[in-house]
C-alpha cells in the first residue's frame, strides 16, 4: 500500500478471548475462542497516520479502564514498538505518528484474557501497520510473542503466555518459552464445543496467584505431569475419551474455586448434563464447560446464564476454538 493510501486509510486488528490453563496446563496451556453465533468476544484496535500519537478508548468496557491515556497498556505497546524502530535504525522522524483507537470489548479481570487480548490486538496492528509502510516486517512471529509476553506481566506481574499465545497464534496453544520457539499449536477436537461464561464479577490475576499455595506437593506434581503430557499424546492420537479425563487441574482449582460463587453447583450440573470437563478460565471467574455435542452445550449455556451469573454485565457464549487467532483489516 502507498504511503499516500495509508494516510487515508484505517488498519483494524481483531485478537480474541482466551481460556489460560484450560485446567491441566496451569501456566501452560492455552486457548483461542470464537463464539459460534458469530458475535465479538476479544478486543479491536484501529490504527492511522495522524498530526500526534493519541488513544481514544471506547467500547462498552471502556469505562472500567484507566481515564489516562499513559497508563493504558495499548499506549506502552506503542511506546515499546517505536522504541525498538528506533533501535533497529529507523530515523525518529521518518515513523510516522499514530493515532489509536482500542474498541474494548472484553471485561477486565474476567479470566478471558482481557490484556492479552489488548497487547495482542496493538502489537499485531503495529507490526503488520509498518510492515505495509516500510515494506518490511519488523518483527518475526516469535519475537513478536516475546514483546507480547512481556507487556502482559507488566499487567499482570509476571510474564506468562498462556493467554496472549493463542490469542495471537489460534487454536490450542502449549507454552514451549524457548527463545526461539515461544509457544507450540496443538491439534484439537473440531467436533467439541466450549460453553464460557463470565459471572459479572472480577477477579484479578495477582489475587488469584496470592491465594495458591506456595509450595505443591508430590503427588500432585506427579499427577499434574502425568496429566498434561496424556492429554496431549491423547491428541495426536485423536483420542477424545481421555484427552476429557485429563482434564482435571490439581493445582489451581481446588483453591481459586472458593472466589467463586456458585462454581460447585455449577460443575455438578454440568457434568450431569453431558460436560465432558468442566473449569476455571484462567484465573477466573469465567468458567467453561467442554461438550462434544450442540444439544449439551445449549443446555448448559442456558442454565449458566441464568445461574452462574451474577449482574447485569455478565454473559455466556457457546464456542469453538478460534484457530485463526489475531487477524487485521483495512477501511
Amino acid at each position: 500500500m502507498s504511503e499516500a493510501n495509508m494516510k487515508k486509510s484505517i488498519l483494524r486488528a481483531y485478537a480474541p478471548a482466551s481460556i489460560g490453563n484450560v485446567s491441566l496446563g496451569f501456566d501452560l496451556l492455552g486457548a483461542a475462542l470464537k463464539p459460534i453465533d458469530g458475535s465479538l468476544l476479544g478486543d479491536e484496535v484501529d490504527i492511522e497516520i495522524a498530526e500526534q500519537f493519541s488513544l481514544v478508548v471506547t467500547g462498552r468496557f471502556a469505562d472500567k479502564l484507566p481515564p489516562d491515556p499513559d497508563s493504558n497498556i495499548v499506549t506502552r505497546c506503542y511506546q515499546h514498538f517505536i522504541a525498538v524502530l528506533e533501535q533497529q535504525g529507523h530515523a525518529k522522524s521518518a515513523i510516522p505518528l499514530l493515532k489509536m483507537t482500542l474498541h474494548k470489548h472484553l471485561p477486565i479481570g474476567s479470566g478471558l484474557g482481557s490484556s492479552a487480548s489488548s497487547i495482542v490486538a496493538a502489537l499485531h496492528g503495529l507490526n503488520q501497520f509498518f510492515a505495509e509502510y516500510f515494506g518490511k516486517i519488523p518483527f518475526t512471529e516469535n519475537e513478536l510473542l516475546l514483546i507480547m509476553g512481556e507487556l502482559e506481566g507488566q499487567i499482570s506481574g509476571s510474564v506468562h503466555y498462556d493467554n496472549v499465545a493463542p490469542c495471537f497464534l489460534g487454536g490450542l496453544t502449549l507454552m514451549a518459552e524457548h527463545k526461539e520457539q515461544v509457544a507450540l499449536q496443538l491439534p484439537m477436537f473440531e467436533n467439541w464445543y466450549w460453553v464460557s461464561c463470565y459471572s459479572g464479577m472480577n477477579v484479578s490475576t495477582a489475587a488469584a496467584r496470592n491465594i495458591l499455595p506456595k509450595q505443591v506437593s508430590m503427588s500432585n506434581t506427579i499427577q499434574f505431569g502425568r496429566q498434561l503430557a496424556v492429554f496431549i499424546d491423547a491428541l495426536y492420537r485423536k483420542d477424545e475419551k481421555l484427552a476429557a479425563a485429563m482434564m482435571l487441574d490439581v493445582i489451581a482449582e481446588p483453591y481459586r474455586k472458593s472466589l467463586l460463587p456458585r462454581f460447585d453447583e455449577s460443575r455438578a450440573f454440568a457434568e450431569q448434563h453431558g460436560a465432558i470437563a468442566f473449569g476455571i478460565s484462567g484465573s477466573g471467574p469465567t468458567v467453561f464447560a467442554v461438550c462434544d455435542n450442540i444439544e449439551n452445550a445449549k443446555i448448559i449455556n442456558q442454565w449458566l446464564t441464568y445461574n452462574y451469573i451474577q449482574n447485569d454485565t455478565g454473559f455466556s457464549h457457546i464456542c469453538q476454538l478460534d484457530t485463526s487467532g489475531a487477524s487485521i483489516s483495512h477501511s
